[in-house]
């Protein structure tokens, strides 16, 4: 089984099934891929839009082409020479009654088969927080009524479209009533508890005379509510999921349950179809949803990597802090490649902008989130843990109170929940890996220092709680001594990574908006762009702890596309202009805002991030109508911020006015003229940055991945911006083309087949030692770095900061921006010949090589030694 050399990442779904993806294959064969990269292809909820809310994980999709469908994929793949990575989820399952193991759960309660699968807390009912108002009001509403559930033969409670089936024996109980006899049933024999009945109503009579008799009783409220109350279950407005919820969720999801795949059955019962995929050979590569959700990541890869054997290729999807290692004893070949998009913002983004941008935005922001960002990062941290994750807290803090009452130390519930609280928010990472085995000396650093910091912020009477905490988590002493530390040892690691995720990338990244495109995945917008040093030594760290892990730029999760992140970048490179920019527009734009609760709106820091965002969408040539991808960009960004609007209590008044607001300013000649004239610089600019980008990808360590289609041009927003339909029929690899500014797509396709070939011929060149080269102007003006050794190198040579240093209508340098900048060539590569992989040209090596000979009117340049 081989290992990729490049991926190609498919969405599934939304159009793309298995036929049209069979019909992609010679085209990706042609770009030089080695693997197709599919989204979750189980079994998802009816209508789903991206598969991770799978109903049955032993079950290939049937609305993509079923399990032989797939086969004739990977058929065709493996007729090409190329493979298949799949993207699996083990940490949720769809809480949807349409998954098997989620209705037998609902039915039959603790007694399901089942019911140990998910992560539920059964020492009380399982919630349902699916009504739109609490269950009392609803009944009053008369929207819940016992009924027939015509699909699966069950008595149900009925919500709208919704069937909750009744436990077993209330249904019993009922079909008593009614005069019918239905034989009793059992949990082992009839997971989905509606065997017996379905034989009891297969008489027309008896159908009849029951639903006459539900017809009565839901004619009775307090019957229902009694009813109601019998089950195993209790329906729950939606909005009480943040404060009480029975079951672990993914991030602020109820429709989304946890699995407890650390239970061997468990891992078993949900990977059968993975496995049987694996061993056929129809799935050559996995990659792991959510690692960080799981009780025990370690434990879970090694399980897998056992299950597998030791050549198939395994990533986890895996957000790593900058300068948090990659944890060295998982036994897969790396992350996802969000660390390397962090990465790309050193290269690219000026590390000299000296703050202009960030200190024109902060006078712009509202009055109570004036704070630094890492203020403002512990103020998001604290929102989420007191809002939206209130009853995750709760249930922490009721372990940490069990522990405390055992080990006779007087602290109440309120104080251990400061505690808890304050200890997580100090957490710098998304989560730490303690298991059984015990507590790692970067774990054990990592929360000393939280304890410290947390004790810095709380009252005094919280800081002994603070110290029992950092006991549980830390002291195997202690945790052996008290059952209950193994418990609040997983569910504290499961919180803080969804505190980390919804904190940042869901709040914080859509407030502190002074720089957008420093916001991404993996990112901190509060640190400026280090320079190619601190690039250069990522890329070392990068060979040496996962040299085949994924290089990403754009993904179905990243906060924009590659290419409008590239152009964003340029910013840095002339704020002034910029931000001179932004005042002559909020002049121009004047009368578009209106009135709202007292404030003018929108408010002059989301003014400041819609023309960011526009700017990075903006076409390379002429106008687009971006009206309706704007307002909706506007409207989650509005949501997600959580300042004046959010998910729960949307102000829709409120985003309807800054979305009129866009759309006036798109309609608004004099603001579009001026915004166009402003913006083209950055464009050229940008373009440059994004073959630059596409080039580093393509030739640094790791596997190069690339997202559906950004192998032309990726300005996306974020999703579902980010996910249209390829166009299979028109797909083809270009011809070789001037570097023109109007054939951007076709000039980034080709660079990208080009060079994957390169790759493909001689794969020994990329995986070799990872070399910076010197720069005579201290790297300001290019990036360089060799691969390989004496015997077999390539030189990668890029572009930066080249912001007004652009020749007219092209995507190169002009040769004065080049003047006297040269490359240092090491003495053991002087006299070497090489060949550019892009034009055929041959260069004998010095002691340094002129940037303008490296280059030579191209954008970028690969220079071989063979």
């Amino acid at each position: 089984m081989t290992s990729p050399r490049s991926t190609y990442r498919l969405q599934f779904r939304n159009g793309m099934d298995f036929a049209r993806a069979q019909q992609l294959v010679p085209y990706l064969k042609q770009l030089g891929i080695s693997h197709l990269y599919a989204s979750p292809l189980m079994t998802a909820v009816s209508g789903s839009t991206h598969g991770y809310d799978v109903t049955n994980p032993n079950e290939i999709d049937p609305a993509l082409g079923g399990l032989d469908g797939l086969r004739r994929l990977a058929d065709t793949l493996h007729t090409h020479d190329m493979g298949l990575l799949l993207d699996i989820v083990p940490n949720h399952m769809a809480a949807s009654l349409e998954n098997p193991w989620w209705r037998s759960v609902v039915a039959w309660g603790a007694e399901s088969v089942f019911a140990r699968h998910f992560d539920i807390d059964w020492s009380q009912k399982l919630t349902l927080p699916f009504l739109g108002k609490g269950f009392a009001e609803e009944l009053a509403d008369e929207t819940i009524r016992l009924t027939i559930d015509p699909q699966h033969d069950t008595i149900a409670l009925a919500y709208h479209d919704t069937f909750y089936p009744l436990h077993p024996s209330t249904s019993q109980a009922l079909l008593q009533e009614a005069g019918i006899i239905a034989t009793p049933s059992s949990p082992a024999m009839d997971p989905q508890g509606n065997a017996a009945f379905s034989t009891a109503l297969s008489d027309s009579a008896a159908r009849s005379t029951l639903e006459n008799h539900l017809n009565t009783l839901s004619a009775q409220p307090d019957r229902i509510t009694a009813i109601h109350a019998a089950q195993p279950w209790k329906l729950m407005d939606w909005k009480t999921a943040s404060r009480h919820l029975s079951y672990r969720r993914f991030f602020e999801i109820a429709g989304l349950a946890g699995l407890r795949v650390e239970d061997p059955a468990v891992f078993d019962d949900s990977h059968r179809l993975t496995l049987d995929l694996v061993r056929a050979g129809i799935v050559d590569g996995l990659r792991i949803d959510h690692v960080d959700g799981l009780a025990d990541p370690a434990g879970y890869l090694g399980r897998l990597r056992a299950a597998v054997g030791p050549d198939v290729y395994i990533v986890v999807e895996k957000i790593l802090e900058k300068n948090e290692p990659f944890a060295a004893d998982w036994p897969v070949a790396g992350a996802t490649g969000y660390e390397f998009i962090a990465s790309l913002a050193d290269a690219l983004a000026d590390n000299m902008e000296g703050g202009r941008l960030a200190a024109a935005f902060l006078p712009l922001k509202d009055k109570e989130h004036r704070g630094s960002y890492t203020e403002e990062a512990k103020a998001s941290k604290q929102q989420m843990l007191t809002d939206n994750f209130e009853g995750e807290m709760h249930r922490l803090a009721a372990l940490a109170k069990g522990v405390a009452d055992l080990s006779q130390a007087d602290f109440s519930r309120s104080v251990l929940t400061e505690a808890i609280r304050a200890i997580i928010i100090a957490l710098p990472v998304y989560r730490t890996y303690i298991t059984p085995a015990g507590v790692t000396e970067r774990d054990r650093q990592l929360l000393a220092a939280a304890r410290q910091a947390a004790q810095g912020t709380t009252q005094p009477e919280a800081h002994e709680a603070i110290d029992l905490i950092w006991e549980i988590l830390v002291d195997d002493c202690v945790a052996g001594a008290y059952e209950a530390c193994a418990e609040f040892r997983s569910r504290f690691q499961q919180l803080s990574g969804p505190i980390m995720a919804k904190a940042l990338e869901d709040t914080l990244f859509y407030r502190e908006n002074a720089f957008i495109a420093a916001n991404e995945v993996g990112g901190n917008p509060g640190e400026p762009a280090s320079g190619p040093a601190a690039f250069h030594a990522a890329m070392r760290v990068r060979l040496e702890t996962m040299p085949r892990g994924l290089s990403a730029t754009s993904t179905h999760d990243t906060k924009r596309g590659e290419d409008a992140r590239a152009r964003l970048y340029t910013l840095s490179e002339a704020p002034n202009l910029w931000i001179a920019g932004v005042g002559r527009w909020k002049t121009l734009n004047g009368r578009f805002r209106q009135p709202h609760d007292g404030r003018s709106v929108p408010e002059p820091d989301v003014e400041w991030l819609i023309y960011q965002a526009l700017g990075g969408v903006w076409p390379i040539s002429g106008r687009a109508h971006l009206g309706k991808r704007m307002t909706a960009y506007v409207e989650k960004a509005l949501r997600e911020a959580k300042i004046d609007t959010n998910w729960n209590q949307p102000d829709v008044h409120y985003e309807q006015k800054v979305m009129r607001f866009v759309e006036e300013i798109l309609r608004h000649e004099a603001f579009l003229s001026d915004f166009e004239k402003t913006l083209s610089p950055f464009i050229d600019a940008g373009l440059l940055n994004s073959l630059s980008q596409t080039l580093i990808k393509l030739t640094a360590p790791g596997i190069p991945d690339i997202y559906q289609g950004s192998e032309r041009s990726d300005f996306s927003l974020v999703d579902p911006d980010n996910r249209p339909l390829l166009d299979v029929a028109s797909l083809t690899v270009p011809k070789q083309s001037h570097a023109l500014r109007e054939v951007f797509a076709d000039y980034k396709q080709w660079l990208t087949a080009t060079v994957l070939a390169t790759r493909n011929a001689a794969p020994q060149l990329f995986d070799g030692p990872y070399r910076p080269l010197e720069l005579s102007d201290g790297g300001r003006q290019a990036i360089a770095f060799l691969r390989g050794t004496p015997e077999a190198f390539a030189i990668t040579i890029v572009p930066r900061l080249a912001f007004g240093r652009t020749a007219h209508g092209r995507m190169c340098l002009r040769d004065e921006a080049m003047q006297d900048i040269s490359i240092t060539i090491p003495v053991e590569y002087e006299g070497r010949s090489v060949r550019s992989a892009l034009d055929g040209r041959t260069i004998k090596l010095g002691g340094a090589l002129p940037l303008t000979d490296a280059l030579s009117g191209a954008p970028v340049a690969l220079l071989l030694g063979v």
